[in-house]
């Protein structure tokens, strides 16, 4: 007679544990869907120049899916490279100053690219300690021999890169985006020339805030179209649609479209997401007093909280990060501003490895005074204990 079979054990019953903990550290991540009319003021996008809901680049978004359908089909070197990707490339290469950019489906898929196709084994990266995970991966995936300096130590990266004999480059974000401070580009791209280094710099926080025009912090630092330097930056921010992007040489552009896995292997951008992002990048040029006013916002906002004795870092972009006691004081900080009509966002570790917690605040080009009042008074009104009793370090 056959027996019958033993049902399995759970073989993910580890994550029951996993979750406990999370609760405990109150650390529990969860989903949130907004509505298309949400009616909270928001504080939490990256939707910094206000062109997601654009009319213009709605239209181009629309032109552009109605043109050449609702996906790319394929990958770029198959069939997923329309003659509107290769229009944004060149649009988007010369706005910020660079010889030649690549188009791909994320900032994300864009880092892991550029660092990994720029390295190798036998190479060093460098990188700052407060890079975006993105970057983080991008190393890990490299084969690279990674010596992680501290966040924004030039001499540290100096002696790093005079230690190794071979190949070698510094990676870094432009602006941070745990605590919006700006990286000391100047001197870290020094540093790589005294050691015939790379650059690359991720400069999604710093595309249309920065620089003349919100041509980026590259180009507000001199480097944009430097030899050594390689630029990452994401559509989805400042330009309101989705994508990521590299811009360099041209050859070292052309050895991405022939090493980088992340871009041959991954289907290509939506349509409708480069035409939303080519409509951007062209309003962006019409009217480039939308990055002075996104800065102007930030420091308005930094000024306001910190006057009233809470404390913040000093924007350098469009982040305001403002401390809080805790993790838990943190997410029930931003519960109550949510409750209250306005939206921040809320970093907990691991997103922040130093174990600060913090509201995360980002200035908008299209705010209101009235909204930044309100704004300010709402995150005073609902702060709690001990948030005026921290110190910036």
């Amino acid at each position: 007679m056959t027996q019958p079979t033993p049902e399995p054990e759970d073989v993910f019953a580890w994550i029951d544990g996993a979750e406990r903990r999370r609760e405990e550290a109150g650390l529990v991540r969860t989903l949130r869907p907004r509505p298309a009319d949400s009616p909270l003021l928001d504080l939490a996008s990256n939707d910094y120049l206000g062109l997601s809901r654009h009319p213009g680049t709605v239209r181009g978004a629309c032109a552009a899916a109605e043109r050449w359908g609702a996906g790319a089909t394929g990958s770029r070197l198959v069939t997923g490279t329309t003659e509107l990707h290769t229009e944004l490339e060149r649009e988007l290469a010369a706005f910020a100053g660079f010889e030649a950019a690549l188009v791909l489906s994320s900032g994300y898929a864009a880092n892991l690219a550029a660092v990994t196709a720029l390295s190798g084994r036998g190479t060093l990266v460098v990188s700052d300690s407060g890079n975006h995970a993105s970057i983080v991966d991008g190393c890990r995936l490299s084969r690279a021999e990674v010596e992680v300096t501290p966040h924004g130590d030039v001499e540290q990266v100096r002696k790093t890169l005079a230690g190794h004999g071979g190949r070698a480059l510094l990676v870094t974000d432009s602006v941070f985006s745990v605590d919006g401070d700006a990286a000391p580009l100047a001197a870290y791209a020094a540093a790589c020339r005294e050691a015939g280094a790379a650059l690359i710099v991720d400069d999604a926080h710093g595309l249309g805030v920065l620089g003349e025009g919100g041509r980026g912090a590259l180009h507000a630092a001199g480097l944009a179209g430097a030899p050594g330097v390689v630029a990452t930056m994401t559509l989805s921010k400042s330009l309101g649609s989705q994508g990521g992007a590299v811009l360099g040489p041209a050859k070292v552009i052309r050895h991405l479209v022939n090493a980088a896995r992340a871009f041959i292997f991954d289907t290509g951008l939506a349509p409708a997401a480069a035409g939303g992002a080519l409509a951007s990048l062209r309003l962006l040029e019409r009217e480039p007093e939308r990055a002075a006013r996104v800065r102007e916002v930030a420091a308005e906002l930094y000024g306001r909280l910190t006057a009233s004795g809470l404390t913040a870092a000093r924007p350098d972009a469009a982040v305001v990060s403002v401390r809080a006691p805790s993790a838990a004081t943190a997410l029930r900080w931003a519960a109550d501003c949510r409750e209250e009509g306005l939206s921040v966002g809320c970093f907990r570790p691991p997103s922040v490895p130093d174990g600060i917690s913090r509201l995360r605040l980002t200035a908008r080009a299209d705010l209101t005074g009235d909204e930044i009042a309100r704004a300010v008074a709402t995150v005073l009104r609902t702060a709690p204990a001990g948030a005026t009793d921290m110190v910036q370090r």
